[in-house]
């Protein structure tokens, strides 16, 4: 499969993010944040995430698709937590070791599969899932609509999905969009609506879920963390790359605070 220059820099950076994780530092800042240390490049945090497990109606009879899990979060607390099968999704190989070491670490590795794929082009049969999850993922994937509809075909009749997304806000004019497209994930900026695009694809819209103000205060509480922990993380991730953080960090808080960037739940279902 070929992927695009940028899309193939993504996955490189997250393959590099996820060997980072290893690194007691950037363990203990994860923990500050979301409540557990996965290697996560999502916002989701440990109560979100069990909010998603009674939205998806997770059960041990389940079986739970987590497209875009990397390192495994939430998808293998979420088999933990309910009992449900889960199979875990994404590119970067890196993240992918990490989620197999920690199913078998959890004692999942008899109810969790970890597959190497892009989301919008599931090697799965139809039919094949009874829910569907993905956090912060198409805000960093190009092909929001092939992710959406490749999850439609292998959802089961009745399946739920539940997903988190970063996105623009609306109405915004041409200088403060470019301004939350720069502050934003890599491909934050979309088509359509994502209420649009689930339509389009196929699900119905059940649930709404305006997350901001939890997003606002989690970057918030990383961007303490990382200046409480600056000397531990500059020596792990390097000075400059340290301080790149800082700086992106400090940009997106921005943009979030006066309206440009919000974030997202939402929740929907096959059939009519």
């Amino acid at each position: 499969m070929a992927l695009t220059r940028e899309l193939n820099e993504l996955v490189c950076r997250y393959d590099k993010y996820a060997e980072l994780h290893r690194s007691a530092a950037m363990r203990d800042l994860e923990h500050s944040v979301c409540g557990c240390a996965y290697g996560s490049t999502s916002w989701t945090t440990r109560r979100e995430a069990e909010r998603i497990a009674q939205l998806l109606e997770l059960r041990p009879t389940a079986t739970l698709l987590d497209v875009g899990a990397g390192t495994g979060w939430p998808g293998l607390y979420l088999a933990q937590l309910t009992g449900c099968d889960v199979v875990v999704v994404d590119l970067p190989l890196g993240g992918l070791r990490l989620a197999l070491e920690r199913s078998a670490a959890d004692s999942l590795s008899q109810r969790c599969v970890v597959v190497a794929a892009d989301g919008a082009a599931l090697p799965f049969k139809d039919a094949s899932f009874d829910a569907l999850s993905h956090s912060d993922v198409l805000c960093c994937t190009p092909d929001k609509l092939g992710v959406l509809r490749a999850c439609r075909r292998v959802a089961r009749d009745g399946a739920r999905t539940a997903f988190t997304v970063i996105a623009l806000a609306p109405a915004l004019a041409d200088s403060e969009r470019l301004i939350a497209i720069a502050s934003g994930p890599t491909f934050v900026d979309s088509p359509d609506d994502y209420a649009v695009l689930l339509g389009q694809s196929g699900w119905r819209l059940e649930e709404r879920s305006d997350l901001t103000a939890e997003f606002l205060q989690s970057m918030r509480t990383e961007l303490e963390g990382m200046r409480a922990r600056a000397d531990a993380l500059a020596e792990a991730l390097g000075a400059d790359e340290f301080t790149e953080r800082i700086k992106r960090r400090q940009a997106t808080i921005a943009a979030v605070d006066v309206g440009l960037l919000r974030r997202e739940l939402f929740v929907a279902r096959t059939g009519r």
